[in-house]
């Protein structure tokens, strides 16, 4: 019987990477699984429009899939790997209703599937206009009835130690520092949003299993291939409230300054074209009319529809005294998703042995450099799945016990200045929003360094600020070094 801190599998995140590759052990696998803030704090507990996947070859393909997926990621994308996507991931889906997953049905009962910028059919299966957090609730579920699933909220994975057979992780919990050991280590810790002023991501994500990889050794691929919406709601707060892609797949009109339709100056998909062609339409409109008003517009349709069609977004929208049913929705571009990340093989593997990545953090090479609507959620199911099902492999081939010695650990030391987080999210804002600024990238780079060279040169207390600060600044440089290689 392993010792009360000795885990075969340490899964790092509860979103719907983590929670999903849970379920894919058996029940006689010791796991710990990590949340750093709480159940619901994740990206996937946000995703709005729904998961993308070929469930009926009536009027639809795999390869529809596979070539809207290669148009919307330029043909950056692995081909391995995204036909592993389209083919794999429909059983993925119809296994997430096995699990207690609801997606809307039409007045037939049949799946109710919308349609999305990039997409050449209707496929896109979804709950209302939150698809992520019904996938978390299912989930979320079936983890907590698992007697070898150790859940652990509140806790921050500081460091990850290599030792023989395994890691050793230094965690953070209620202020105390302990550690636990681990034969394999999935790392399922989400996205980078955090790193710009203005995000639609939650305050996870920090890319702190990205900055724990790196240490590690692990290769970062394509890290600066940052998505960014074309339709977050224009506040003033830092996490944007989006307004999803579905929306315009719905009939929502892009609106500028005048009120007028513009997209036809920049691409003849319109409003369906993909996020990164829209989002680059709004920059290039707003110079050209020398306005940031920008508008959706979907006050033509039924009232009724849009109500119960968008529930979310409607009460959203609300809360800041905007009727879609009747009124012009604010919007404008905001940072939303990472397509590379940890570089990791067709199981997900890392190139650190045991070290596996699944998820935003990870690169799969699925997206290529820009992520088709709807793929996200798809990817987290199918590459989990993939990974614990290599783990399993690797355990029944050769299982050897983690090294678990004891260690002591200093985590005294003066607080992280408070400002540090937003001179970093300020330079990421003017060097890399939508249209890179060379000058500034090199300008900022130099700033990132320094701010690098002081966290780790400093005698810091081990807490979730100092650790996320930390996360960032890496994370910051890494994109910042990519984007002045390729300028």
């Amino acid at each position: 019987m392993k010792p009360e801190n000795v885990y075969d599998v340490l899964i790092v995140g509860a979103g719907v990477a983590g929670m999903y590759g849970a379920l894919h052990f058996s029940d006689d696998t010791k796991i710990m699984m990590l949340a750093k803030y709480s159940s619901t704090t994740s990206s996937s507990n946000l995703a709005q429009g729904g998961v993308a996947a070929v469930l009926s070859l009536e009027n639809d393909s795999y390869e529809l899939h596979a070539k809207d997926t290669f148009i919307a990621g330029r043909h950056e994308n692995n081909p391995e790997t995204v036909d592993i996507l389209v083919h794999e991931g429909p059983d993925d889906v119809r296994e997430m209703m096995k699990l207690g997953a609801e997606f809307d049905r039409n007045s037939d009962g049949e799946l109710d599937k919308t349609l999305e910028g990039g997409h050449s059919r209707r496929r896109i299966v979804h709950h209302k206009d939150t698809t992520g957090a019904e996938l978390v609730r299912a989930l979320y579920e079936q983890v907590r009835k698992k007697d070898n699933i150790t859940y652990s909220d509140n806790t921050d994975l500081c460091r990850l130690v290599r030792v023989r057979s395994g890691f050793r992780a230094d965690l953070l919990k209620d202020g105390k520092v302990f550690s636990v050991f681990c034969s394999y280590c999935m790392l399922c810790t989400g996205g980078i949003g955090r790193v710009y002023k203005y995000t639609t991501n939650p305050k996870s994500s920090t890319g702190d299993g990205i900055r724990i990889a790196y240490e590690l050794g692990a290769r970062i691929k394509d890290l600066s291939y940052v998505q960014f919406h074309p339709t977050a709601f224009n506040s003033d707060d830092g996490e944007q409230f989006l307004i999803s892609e579905s929306v315009r797949g719905e009939g929502a009109y892009l609106l500028n300054c005048h009120h007028e339709r513009f997209m036809d100056r920049y691409d003849e998909r319109l409003e369906l074209a993909p996020r990164d062609v829209v989002s680059k339409s709004i920059i290039l409109e707003s110079r050209r009319t020398g306005s940031n008003d920008f508008f959706l517009d979907i006050s033509y349709e039924d009232p009724d529809f849009v109500r119960n069609r968008f529930p979310g977004i409607y009460a959203g929208c609300m809360k800041y005294g905007v009727d879609m049913t009747k009124d012009l929705i604010p919007i404008f571009p905001c940072q939303h998703y990472l397509m590379g990340g940890i570089e990791v093989d067709i199981d997900s593997r890392t190139a650190v042995p045991r070290l596996y990545a699944c998820g935003e953090c990870s690169n799969t090479g699925v997206h290529g450099k820009n992520r088709l609507a709807s793929n996200s959620l798809l990817e987290a199911l199918v590459f989990s799945r993939r990974a614990a099902e290599d783990i399993k492999r690797c355990m029944a081939v050769g299982y050897a016990d983690v090294d678990a010695l004891p260690v002591e650990i200093d985590a005294s030391g003066a607080p992280v200045p408070d400002d540090i987080q937003t001179e970093i999210r300020n330079i990421m804002q003017r060097a890399y929003f939508v249209l890179p600024d060379p000058a500034a990238i090199r300008v900022g780079l130099k700033q990132i360094d320094n701010i690098l060279k002081r966290l780790k040169g400093g005698k810091y207390a081990w807490t979730t600020e100092y650790f996320e600060t930390l996360s960032l600044a890496t994370v910051a440089f890494i994109i910042l070094t990519e984007a002045e290689e390729r300028n």
